[in-house]
Order: C-alpha cells, then sequence, then structure tokens
C-alpha cells in the first residue's frame, strides 16, 4: 500500500541514489551521531514535507508538529529551521537536549518530558504528530499509536516510523543476531561487551512485525499510506506481501489522517 497521488512527491525523492546514501550513513550512528542523526533529521524534514505538501498543497511553515520521542534534538533543530512550531517528548532526560541547543531561525521549540504512551496534551491540540523509530521501544505501540491520533486535528497529518523485528536493523546494535532469538542475542551481546546492549529485549526493544501495525492502522480507519521510509519507490510492493515484508521492509512508515470536518 503506496497511498494516493498525495505520496507523488515523495515518489520522486524515493530513489535508489537516496537509499544508499542513508545507509552509508547509518554507518556513522556510533561513531559520528552528529552526522549520523543530522542527515536523518533532514531527510525526516522532507518526507514530513512532502506528506504535507501532498496533502494541503503547501509546505508545513508555521504548523505545530509533536514528535513523539523526539530524542536529543537534531530533529527540533531540522524543523524549526523549516519554520515549524517544534514540541518534542522524551520519555529520558539524558536523551533530551543531548545534541546541543543548535540553530533554529526558522520556528519555535518546545520539549515536555513524558511518555508516549499517555501524551499530556489534549485532544485535537496538533497538526502533525510524528513517530520516529519509537514503537519499537516501548511495550504497548499501538497504545503509543493512538495517543498520536488522538492529539492530531481533524484533517491533519500522523506518520508512525517504526524498525520491523525480523528485518535487517531490528536488533539494533545486537546485529543480526536478533535472528537467534531477542533474549539470546541480548545475553550474547552482554558477554561480548561486558554490558547489556542500549536497546536491550524486553525492556526497551521489542519485537514489532510490519503486519501488526498495518493491521492497527488498518483498524483506525485513518489508514492513507504505507510504505518502505528507505527503500527506493520501485521496491514500495514489499509492504503488501505478507511474510516477505517481515524480513523486507527495514522500517514501515504508517501513514495516517485523523477524520477532516472539513
Amino acid at each position: 500500500m503506496a497511498g494516493p497521488a498525495f505520496t507523488a512527491r515523495l515518489r520522486r525523492r524515493a530513489t535508489l541514489a537516496r537509499a544508499v546514501r542513508l545507509l552509508a550513513e547509518f554507518r556513522h550512528e556510533q561513531s559520528d551521531p552528529d552526522r549520523f542523526y543530522g542527515a536523518l533529521a533532514a531527510d525526516t524534514v522532507a518526507l514530513v514535507t512532502d506528506l504535507w505538501t501532498g496533502l494541503r498543497g503547501a509546505p508545513p511553515t508555521g504548523a505545530t508538529l509533536l514528535d513523539v520521542g523526539g530524542g536529543p534534538g537534531y530533529f527540533a533543530t531540522a524543523f524549526t529551521a523549516a519554520g515549524v512550531r517544534y514540541v518534542g517528548v522524551e520519555p529520558d532526560p539524558a536523551e533530551m537536549h543531548a545534541a546541543g541547543p543548535g540553530p533554529r531561525p526558522g520556528g519555535t521549540a518546545a520539549f515536555v518530558r513524558a511518555s508516549g504512551m499517555a501524551l499530556p496534551f489534549a485532544d485535537d491540540s496538533v497538526d502533525i504528530c510524528l513517530s520516529s523509530n519509537v514503537a519499537e521501544h516501548v511495550p504497548r505501540p499501538w497504545q503509543l499509536g493512538a495517543e498520536m491520533l488522538r492529539v492530531t486535528r481533524p484533517g491533519g497529518l500522523v506518520v508512525l516510523s517504526y524498525t520491523v523485528w525480523l528485518g535487517p536493523f531490528g536488533g539494533h546494535e545486537m546485529g543480526l543476531t536478533h535472528y537467534l532469538g531477542g533474549a539470546r542475542a541480548a545475553a550474547r551481546y552482554t558477554r561480548r561487551h561486558g554490558h547489556p546492549p542500549k536497546n536491550n529485549y524486553g525492556s526497551s526493544l521489542f519485537a514489532v512485525s510490519a503486519a501488526a501495525g498495518l493491521d492497527w492502522a488498518a483498524h483506525t480507519g485513518a489508514l492513507v499510506a504505507a510504505f518502505p521510509r528507505y527503500h527506493p519507490r520501485w521496491a514500495w510492493w514489499l509492504t503488501s506481501v505478507p511474510g516477505l515484508r517481515e524480513f523486507t521492509v527495514s522500517n514501515l512508515v504508517l501513514v495516517l489522517r485523523p477524520g477532516s470536518t472539513d
């Protein structure tokens, strides 16, 4: 499922060159996080801008975006530079602002310490709600998704992107050992490095499937598109193939639009 014509801008940008470039940046996640997360933030702004422009006919300048699990501030810098009013939600104070304040010339930014599964915001209070690579780190990912829908205004945009467990990056820093089983992979990592992984299976990393996300999203009645986040457009069809998508769609994007009253 790739969605209707509003994804046309995104499709044009979803090239093999982009996929290769992002994969190359991934190698620097541990050694040079500024480089990796800066590139990821820029690509995420482009993703949201493409989707919003496809729906509204104009970029999201002046829109209020709630970033669930916004992390250390790279996304805040990128979105505010694009003129978006940014609100980041992060439960871990050690993660918040780890990237430093950064230049934010185009918009405003605020940060709230809270859980994505119980957002401290009113119903219908934001234009865009984003969650990038967070759902696999919470024990109830679809409760997080329901909260995102709740706080987003009718006709707004919800973008929920997460790492699929059986994909090649499902184990995060544990590498491909997650195919041995999550608990076994975590124990192996601990023996090798002398400490448990940051993304520890069963406590801060969970096995979330593509099928579960698609099923949840379909039942909300708000799903308008689903596609692999980092794949070129000619590989988007993989999302529609049960079984195969669990291993080949490394990161699934669910795009939802709460019912509009317009």
